[in-house]
């Protein structure tokens, strides 16, 4: 699998694989396919997406060494910066369909809709991450800073928690939300007892 993950056109593929909601989404503008509401559909699927990619992101550390499929680690990045890639599309959506690009509706509308607010953190937090996801960045913040700045993602998979949570809130409907909430509840929790269980134990339970 190590040789598979390592091959030339993994990330290609990976890349292409990453590209394609936003293809289908775009594609479904474009020709008017998106239902009754696309401005709520280009919100939501982007917004989705953002969720998705972020448990995939923090997934890699768990299966790499659980399985023992080490070249995981070299998609990471990747998935974290397309994380952020569906978090700006997200974002613009909401300020172009939904606010008209006006910005001082928007300013406007933070402190009216917690879960704008949240949400805006939640990339703003991503953005640092993004512009430090290079080799450079980590040479110039030195290896113990590069790693605290990144441990930001926790907080940043929580918020996205909220904010979708705030969203849903208002249907009453959290039967989506509830599993995104398990599956970071998992991956966070393995976090948490890994750091009370040595190597050796989880190498076993792999």
């Amino acid at each position: 699998m190590n040789k598979l993950l390592l091959h030339p056109a993994a990330k290609p593929l990976l890349f292409m694989l990453a590209l394609l909601p936003f293809i289908q989404l775009l594609w479904g503008a474009l020709a008017n396919a998106l239902g009754a509401n696309p401005a709520e559909a280009l919100i939501r699927g982007t917004g989705d997406w953002v969720l998705r990619l972020l448990c995939l992101t923090l997934a890699i550390t768990p299966l790499r060494e659980l399985t023992g499929w080490s070249a995981l680690a070299r998609w990471r990045r990747m998935l974290g910066n397309f994380a952020f890639f569906y978090g700006v599309l997200h974002f613009l959506c909401y300020a172009w369909l939904d606010m008209g690009l006006d910005l001082a509706a928007i300013v406007n509308d933070l402190p009216k809709r917690p879960f704008v607010l949240v949400g805006s953190l939640a990339l703003l937090l991503m953005a640092a991450l993004a512009a430090t996801s290079f080799n450079r960045a980590i040479k110039a913040l030195g290896a113990a800073r590069w790693k605290a700045l990144h441990k930001s993602v926790y907080a940043i998979v929580l918020l996205g928690l909220l904010h979708f949570f705030w969203m849903r809130a208002g249907k009453n409907d959290f039967g989506e939300w509830t599993v995104y909430a398990l599956v970071v509840a998992a991956l966070l929790g393995w976090r948490l007892a890994r750091q009370r269980r040595p190597w050796a134990v989880w190498r076993r339970i792999g």
